[in-house]
């Protein structure tokens, strides 16, 4: 466990995982074991929504690669890179057609491997200063690499009627609820706050959208990305996905204003 200190600000980080984040001892992220979800923040990489409709097969220029739900880039385990008080970077190289085993075979899945036919580099940095806790994401990988990003962070509510308000539009639990599986769709937004017992205001940088999803009332996941999946059939997936140029940074801030 790495814990990152500021002021009054503290953040927990579990394997490159944010499992804390503190400001004058109030807990705003989901705690494991608790109701809703069994992690407390991830990735969704190098696609987003579920892939088992179209067999599991996602459409690349290089053909077709094996990915299940959200991805492969949650399989694999971070490195932690360099550590200081008020930062942590961690780390995960994959490289091009290499297997690597799906969590979710067999109990939830018929493909036991996963693969993807380029080689990448990704990187998770946190850093807590003045304006909050920043996370930032930096890709490498092959030049023209299709790839979604998602980050998929899930808070703790406190209070029994939290509301989300992105923009000029005022999202209550109760809808997210109502969504489902599928998580409401937030469009052309990169900025909301979650209002509850304290309010926490979720900024961010190269996403372009969120979507928001929990199936419980003390927990929702408030979930930055490039593209919303149900946008499209599964077999269509490939039409959402940006294609890397060069080294390329996406930012996540969490903060709590006076």
């Amino acid at each position: 466990m790495v814990e990152l200190k500021l002021g009054k600000q503290t953040a927990g980080i579990d394997a490159g995982e944010l499992v804390s984040y503190q400001v004058d001892g109030h807990e705003f992220i989901h705690q494991k074991g608790s109701p809703g979800w069994r992690n407390a923040d991830t990735e969704m990489f190098p696609i987003i929504g579920p892939t088992n409709e179209a067999g599991f097969v996602v459409q690349v220029p290089r053909g077709n690669s094996i990915l299940d739900q959200h991805g492969h880039l949650r399989e694999m385990d971070y490195e932690l890179v360099s550590q200081s008080e008020t930062i942590a970077s961690y780390r995960k190289e994959y490289e091009a057609g290499t297997p690597v085993k799906n969590s979710k075979y067999p109990e939830k899945s018929n493909r036991q491997w996963l693969m993807w036919p380029y080689s990448f580099v990704f990187e998770k940095t946190f850093s807590i200063n003045e304006n909050g806790l920043e996370i930032v994401f930096t890709v490498e990988g092959e030049r023209d690499m299709p790839f979604m990003l998602g980050y998929h962070p899930a808070f703790k509510i406190h209070a029994q009627n939290p509301i989300i308000m992105a923009d000029d539009r005022e999202i209550t639990l109760n809808e997210v609820l109502a969504v489902g599986s599928r998580a409401l769709q937030v469009v052309d937004c990169e900025s909301v706050v979650l209002k509850d017992e304290k309010e926490l205001f979720i900024t961010t940088e190269g996403f372009g959208h969120f979507m928001c999803w929990t199936e419980v009332k003390n927990m929702v996941c408030i979930e930055p990305i490039t593209f919303y999946p149900y946008a499209v059939e599964q077999r269509k997936l490939h039409e959402g996905f940006e294609h890397l140029m060069e080294p390329t940074q996406f930012k996540v801030v969490l903060s709590v204003r006076p």
